[in-house]
């Protein structure tokens, strides 16, 4: 078999401080999103915005143009025009590929890589995309190929170059007999650039690359809702995606993609950590003020005045103020409530509303909710000097 230098199956990368710190990171991030609890309909909402950026991301680095606007449409089985049908079979095969990796995973079904799992994700890939892709889906190609400037390996050797990669992921990585976080997130990053390189296949090798990525991570422990992560890096910053591809094609040393991917993947679950705590702020949010209204000492003893001023700050929006004319139309259903009431009605509700230090007065006549209970709420910590 021909010598390929940057096919070398051997560890050449060296991890630098920064990138072993932000591995650790990472590594924090993820248990304290295994362990953060979050309610069953806010936690569907994450995985299908994480499904369906992932679903984007990945297929647009190779030129699909679908919007997660046009995506969400897909998923809720509405059709798009039909000169947009083979960019949504893209993303439906994706998707699919997305939900059978899940279930999987979770069913505790986590093969070890193989010739027949690169297949597979292949197969998932191309599914009913016709003559348009340019491979027969889970088959190998048959003819050399030249992608750019690269020149993949000869098609004759393709199948023995995979079951090296696949020998050299066993030993190397040992998934089996365990492995620690940083192993696991080098090996995603180091498969999915070696199935860049020996390119398998005729079509769809990106994709297949990074659905394989995932599949790591997630069997793994990465949480469901974060999957899409790394995909949405690589295609929000395509130039440096290629470009450190190429890099590593030319030197076979995977040292500066592998810190590329490891700032993303940090940068990622910063993210997703951010939109939790957001998520448990609110939800702290509306248990106080449930319980203010319950518990707290009321001026009015009217049931229906009370409701009515506890639906007003309840949709106030958490990080900026409104005003006093905006303020009856931040819902339908507050619209519908003040529209018949005088001003000095809203006033009231307003002036209760600022006694039981809900919300607070920021300007003439621009209030937000009450910051200094929900900072009141957070762990006590030194101030700074």
């Amino acid at each position: 078999m021909p010598n390929y230098a940057h096919i070398s199956f051997k560890p050449i990368w060296l991890i630098n401080e920064k990138t072993v710190y932000e591995l650790g990171q990472c590594e924090a991030l993820i248990l304290t999103l295994s362990e953060t609890p979050i309610f069953p309909n806010y936690r569907r909402q994450l995985l299908h915005v994480s499904l369906v950026k992932g679903a984007q991301s990945t297929t647009a680095i190779e030129g699909n143009t679908l919007s997660e606007e046009e995506i969400n449409e897909l998923i809720e089985g509405k059709e798009l025009s039909p000169s947009k049908e083979y960019q949504a079979q893209e993303v439906r095969n994706i998707l699919e590929a997305f939900n059978t990796i899940l279930t999987q995973v979770i069913d505790g079904n986590r093969p070890l890589l193989s010739l027949d799992l690169i297949k597979e994700l292949h197969t998932k890939v191309g599914k009913n995309l016709g003559e348009i892709f340019r491979a027969i889906p889970g088959q190998f190609r048959k003819e050399n190929v030249v992608v750019g400037k690269y020149r993949p390996p000869d098609h004759q050797n393709i199948e023995s170059l995979l079951n090296e990669l696949c020998h050299w992921m066993k030993n190397h990585f040992h998934f089996e007999k365990g492995q620690s976080f940083a192993e696991t997130v080098i090996q995603s990053i180091v498969s999915h650039v070696y199935i860049a390189w020996i390119h398998p296949f005729g079509d769809g090798n990106g994709r297949t690359a990074r659905l394989l990525e995932f599949f790591i991570l997630l069997r793994a422990g990465n949480p469901d809702f974060a999957s899409h992560i790394l995909s949405n890096f690589y295609n929000e910053t395509r130039p440096e995606y290629y470009a450190h591809l190429d890099k590593s094609t030319r030197t076979g040393d995977l040292s500066e993609f592998i810190a590329y991917a490891v700032k993303g993947y940090l940068d990622g679950l910063k993210k997703v950590m951010a939109t939790i705590n957001k998520s448990q702020v609110e939800i702290f949010w509306r248990g106080y003020i449930h319980d203010t209204f319950s518990h707290g000492l009321l001026t009015a003893k009217n049931e229906k005045v009370n409701k009515r001023r506890r639906n007003l700050v309840l949709s106030m929006p958490y990080d900026r103020p409104v005003s006093i004319e905006e303020i009856t139309l931040l819902s339908r259903e507050l619209t519908l409530i003040y529209k018949d009431l005088s001003d000095k009605t809203i006033d009231r509700d307003i002036q209760e509303l600022i006694r039981l230090e809900l919300i607070t007065e920021i300007s003439s006549n621009r209030f937000q909710i009450n910051q200094n209970i929900l900072k009141k709420a957070l762990p006590r910590k030194a101030q700074k000097k």
